[in-house]
């Protein structure tokens, strides 16, 4: 392995498959959490729901509050030819990315029909990246449609039995947080999966601060870095939303001291994105900002995360923040002691 620090293989690892969650744990925030020092390299290994005895009083815990589309859905040609979608985003009122899939050629102003001709779409465009640009008369019908058939877009390594229905309330369910709020979202914020709502309300007596964001996680958060040096990657654009009421409160916890803890990756990218606009101030809009070591964080104190699959930029994120030595070290002591990785999986605490 070279170490030169800006090439991709520097960050890998190995993890065998039975690692992989499959299943989320029986109760949320009974998963394990491993609590890096990362100043002393130090680890603890502990409950999630223990997370409490590391915040302090005056501190800001930063959700990210948006919620994932059940984007796979099944439709059909007018022909009756099965046609299977699996959604990227709204890009406006009744106007949706999508990437679909059919035995036979589709073409532009074809028409689509989800569940049982309830909903109509029709086919605007074949974009230049292999999606299509679908339109809907009635929008509001399609997101009900949505809602009542739609299957959650689980991660490829998570397997599932198309036709197990318990299964897929499980994941309607449990691929979602407690506090998510703004559909837009086709891969869940998974740090945020740990919470429960009896653990916010405790966070909230203690007296630490919750504030929340938005970032609206792509297909693009598994895509792997594929360039042999970082520096030559092309990260994806995803949208993001800090308000005015979470920077308020962040500035007033940095006057006084305190810290300010992101839960995830996606939280984190959205305050550095602010921390890197020169302003810290309400706004919105697209970020494709990849972070990776030697980055110096503006706005992030601690970081709360899953463990992620290796070649991804999550991961080189994780390390920019821990240091690579502490990251890939706290993966082997979480490996050794068989935690569960990746979307399902158990979590880090990086102090």
């Amino acid at each position: 392995m070279s170490s030169h620090p800006f090439k991709t293989s520097y960050y890998d690892y190995v993890l065998p498959k039975n690692l992989i969650a499959q299943y989320p744990t029986a109760i949320r925030d009974e998963s394990r959490l491993l609590v890096l020092h990362k100043k002393n390299s130090e680890i603890e290994h502990r409950k999630f729901h223990e997370i409490t005895e590391y915040l302090n009083c005056g501190d800001v815990l930063v959700l990210n509050d948006t919620k994932v589309i059940p984007a796979k859905i099944v439709g059909s040609k007018t022909t009756g030819g099965k046609v299977e979608a699996l959604i990227i985003k709204e890009i406006e009122d009744g106007i949706w990315e999508m990437l679909l899939k059919s035995n036979s050629k589709l073409k532009e102003n074809e028409t689509l029909h989800f569940d049982d001709n309830s909903a109509k779409g029709r086919i605007v465009c074949h974009n230049k990246n292999g999606s299509f640009t679908i339109e809907f008369k009635n929008s509001k019908k399609f997101k009900e449609v949505l809602k009542n058939t739609g299957n959650m877009p689980l991660p490829p390594y998570i397997k599932r039995n198309p036709g197990n229905e318990s299964l897929r309330m499980l994941d309607k369910k449990r691929y979602q947080t407690v506090y998510a709020k703004k559909l837009g979202a086709v891969a869940a914020p998974t740090a945020g999966l740990h919470f429960t709502e009896n653990l916010l309300e405790r966070i909230a007596a203690k007296g630490i601060k919750i504030a929340y964001i938005t970032l609206h996680v792509g297909l693009g958060t598994f895509k792997p870095v594929k360039a042999e040096y970082l520096t030559q990657h092309t990260m994806h654009k995803e949208f993001y939303f800090v308000p005015k009421n979470t920077i308020d409160t962040i500035n007033e916890a940095r006057s006084l001291g305190r810290k300010v803890i992101a839960t995830g990756t996606t939280t984190c990218r959205a305050l550095e994105t602010i921390a890197n606009n020169g302003t810290i101030k309400e706004s919105a809009g697209w970020t494709d900002l990849f972070i990776y070591p030697p980055y110096r964080f503006g706005l992030t104190d601690s970081l709360i995360t899953n463990f992620h699959l290796q070649r991804t930029s999550l991961i080189l994120l994780v390390s920019a923040f821990a240091g690579r030595e502490n990251t890939l070290n706290s993966y082997e002591a979480a490996k050794n002691l068989r935690y569960r990785f990746f979307s399902y999986g158990d979590c880090m605490l990086i102090l």
